[in-house]
């Protein structure tokens, strides 16, 4: 067996993406009900990604507070609460498993692969993620706003081989290319493979600094099966 483990990265790889215009409605939205100028708001909210995705602003409605104080807004006393519920909804809606998620990761468990999943995410994908089918499919789960580290740092990658207790030679890596996860994998001796579905190789779609990336590629999750074989 080449590989012992295969990780996934979540969004763009297990998951679609956002779109970058549902996004934007969904934070003017949120706006609105702050009485927080849109533009100003939406600004704000991706200037902050990285205190997000780290952990340092650890929920959604610190988050709004943060960027309320920061335009000098003083929302409504449930206005908080109710554009962190806007935020949920969001994510509840797009971290759902794409149609042979769920049968490769089964496949993988049942032919003895250690599974692992990387994902730079804010809170509210933890909040949503137990109520998703994958939890039973993963033996390791890093999260970057509990670990306090994101892609492509050296020590998220070897954060999971530990937990998987791996080698990260012994790793294939999934995603697709945001925040050069790819390079950040390789540089660490795992074997890092881009997924990109049609539909989703589109300008619209929303990445976090993408890669150009000039390695192996595959266009669904059932390639990945191929990729063992």
């Amino acid at each position: 067996m080449k590989y012992t483990a295969v990780i996934f990265d979540l969004f763009g790889t297990l998951v679609d993406n956002f779109s970058r215009r549902e996004y934007e409605s969904v934070l003017a939205e949120m706006a609105s009900v702050l009485g927080a100028p849109p533009k100003d708001f939406i600004r704000l909210w991706f200037d902050i990604g990285d205190q997000r995705m780290m952990g340092i602003l650890p929920s959604p409605e610190g988050n709004i507070e943060y960027i309320c104080r920061e335009l000098g807004v003083q929302p409504p006393e449930t206005a908080g609460k109710q554009a962190a519920r806007i935020r949920y909804t969001l994510t509840r809606r797009f971290v759902v498993p794409r149609p042979d998620a769920i049968r490769v990761l089964t496949r993988l468990k049942s032919e003895g692969y250690k599974t692992g999943l990387i994902s730079d995410c804010s809170s509210e994908t933890t909040t949503v993620w137990e109520d998703t089918a994958f939890p039973p499919l993963f033996d390791v789960t890093v999260f970057s706003c509990l670990a306090g580290v994101r892609k492509p740092d050296p020590a998220i990658y070897l954060l999971a081989t530990e937990q998987l207790a791996v080698r990260p030679e012994e790793c294939l890596y999934i995603g697709d290319g945001s925040s050069h996860e790819l390079t950040g994998a390789a540089n660490v001796g795992m074997h890092p493979v881009l997924i990109r579905v049609p539909y989703e190789d589109e300008p619209g779609t929303h990445r976090i600094d993408p890669e150009q990336w000039n390695g192996p590629r595959i266009s669904s999750l059932t390639e990945v099966l191929t990729l063992l074989e």
